[in-house]
């Protein structure tokens, strides 16, 4: 059977400071192809270079990846700070629009940390800077130090909404989740539904309310050891579940709704 088409959204990079590349993590790639049983096609995330209807035309469904740069708070109402961090105008002008299309097609995607962010952006919400500056929050940064395996290290709980989609992916409503990330989200957008939340309060796992198709987003990242890991196995299945139904012909009409 011939595997769906997922796009998978990629960084700008500069090899040795100088040259520059569009890249994608390679563990990425290795949950696409392995768990989800995709295609990976990355994509450079450059209007100058792609459209969205191309993307919707030619990928079955969509990963969204982290990423170091943030969305630019004008993209939701706010100016710029040093907080901010370094920001990747070209991706934020080819994902929020894509993210927007998707829900309304029933297209899936699956969005990782910046991704999750990225789709709460599109969809009207808001974002803080720094989430370990707000009373009573963790740290959820990546540790500076360490080997790989320790900075991806399960460091906390995340708890979803019993009977949501989430719980149904996971058949549990209590997982251990790493954690690699600054920013986080502030007030959700209007069709946001906030259905996992870490121990101090910050938004995990989101999904679109009323989507026809597959919307799951998750604040950390579960495409390291996707193979092996007991949470991110069944979120990376379930994703692949929905693209193989989108590159068999099942649009939005057909498609069971997340919410």
């Amino acid at each position: 059977m011939k595997r769906p088409v997922i796009g998978i959204i990629g960084n700008v990079h500069l090899l040795n400071d100088q040259y520059p590349v569009h890249a994608g993590g390679s563990m990425n790639s290795c949950a696409v192809a392995h768990v989800a049983h995709g295609l990976p096609l990355l994509i450079p995330a450059d209007p100058n270079l792609v459209s969205v209807d191309d993307l919707l035309e030619a990928c079955d469904g969509f990963v969204l990846t982290g990423g170091r740069p943030n969305v630019h708070p004008e993209e939701y109402g706010e100016a710029a700070t040093e907080k901010h961090g370094a920001f990747d105008r070209a991706r934020d002008a080819i994902v929020l629009p894509l993210v927007r299309a998707c829900v309304e097609r029933g297209q899936p995607f699956l969005g990782i940390c910046r991704g999750f962010q990225e789709v709460n952006v599109a969809m009207g919400g808001t974002l803080y800077p720094e989430i370990r500056e707000l009373p009573g929050r963790m740290n959820h940064r990546m540790p500076p130090d360490g080997t790989m395996e320790e900075k991806f290290a399960l460091r906390h709980e995340v708890t979803v909404t019993e009977g949501g989609p989430f719980h149904r992916v996971f058949g549990k409503t209590a997982v251990m989740t790493n954690t690699l990330h600054g920013q986080g989200i502030k007030a959700p957008g209007p069709r946001i539904v906030i259905d996992g939340y870490a121990p101090d309060g910050t938004p995990e796992a989101i999904y679109v309310k009323d989507a026809p198709g597959f919307t799951l987003a998750v604040q950390w990242h579960p495409e390291w050891d996707a193979e092996n890991d007991p949470v991110s196995r069944p979120l990376f299945e379930a994703f692949g579940e929905a693209t193989r139904a989108w590159a068999g012909g099942a649009r939005p009409e057909m498609l069971k709704r997340t919410g």
